[in-house]
């Protein structure tokens, strides 16, 4: 069933409008973060979705109601630290970084404000970028074949980065609905953690030791956090138990 059936007549126009925001925001963190990759900043955009999650635990706190106690504060304000250490480790504000994790991030909001479900909304937000994407390509080059790539080997791999996208987004709108966003914020340290070793060990990225400490500083806050929830869960498996003896 097409996505602007499924909302129905009178609530389409605020539906469309939360879906133009969320186009917009996700349409920009992945231009941005093409644009990143292919100018051997690889490690910075790592960087940009290490401290994605911190935004979502403080949207969280300020939008959904999601307590964070004190060691969950001390974790975001760890990570904070580590990336104003980025300032002099690459020797320029790491802009690229925070655009990208706060633009994921409030995509995360907004999604979560849609009542439409993962593939309705992927599909609303795609095909509402689609006729843009389309005119820039077309006025940017000569013919439809170099909008493409030129080839059909460039024009294959293009259409499998589509499909690559597209499934972790998927799977993102749908937890983004369903989860807190502070759990959806610890699963999100996966994919930083492979780019970063990718653009360091592969690419051959620099990595300064101020650098160096900057990650650290911010593998710390995870570790903290990540902490924290083992203790929470503990401490919900011992009342259970207690409650059961009771």
């Amino acid at each position: 069933m097409l996505w602007w059936r499924k909302v129905g007549i009178h609530a389409n126009a605020r539906m469309l409008l939360w879906h133009v925001v969320s186009g917009v925001l996700i349409g920009g963190n992945w231009l941005l973060y093409v644009w990143a990759t292919i100018n051997d900043r690889m490690i910075e955009g790592a960087l940009g979705y290490y401290i994605n999650p911190f935004f979502n635990m403080l949207f969280g706190a300020l939008w959904f109601g999601e307590k964070q106690n004190r060691l969950q504060m001390v974790a975001i304000v760890t990570a904070f630290c580590g990336v104003m250490l980025q300032i002099p480790g690459v020797g320029h504000f790491p802009w690229v970084a925070l655009a990208l994790g706060l633009s994921f991030s409030l995509y995360g909001v907004v999604r979560k404000r849609s009542s439409l479900g993962a593939l309705d909304g992927l599909t609303a937000e795609t095909s509402l970028l689609v006729p843009v994407a389309m005119a820039w390509l077309l006025w940017t080059h000569s013919s439809v074949a170099d909008a493409f790539g030129g080839s059909w080997g460039s024009g294959l791999l293009l259409a499998g980065s589509g499909v690559v996208t597209a499934i972790p987004l998927l799977a993102f709108a749908f937890a983004s609905r369903n989860i807190r966003l502070s759990t959806l914020g610890m699963l999100q340290f996966i994919g930083p953690t492979l780019q970063f070793f990718i653009g360091w060990k592969i690419y051959g990225e620099p990595m300064t030791s101020i650098r160096l400490m900057s990650f650290g500083l911010i593998w710390i806050a995870i570790g903290l956090y990540a902490a924290n929830g083992i203790r929470k869960k503990r401490e919900v498996k011992i009342e259970e138990i207690s409650e059961e003896l009771n």
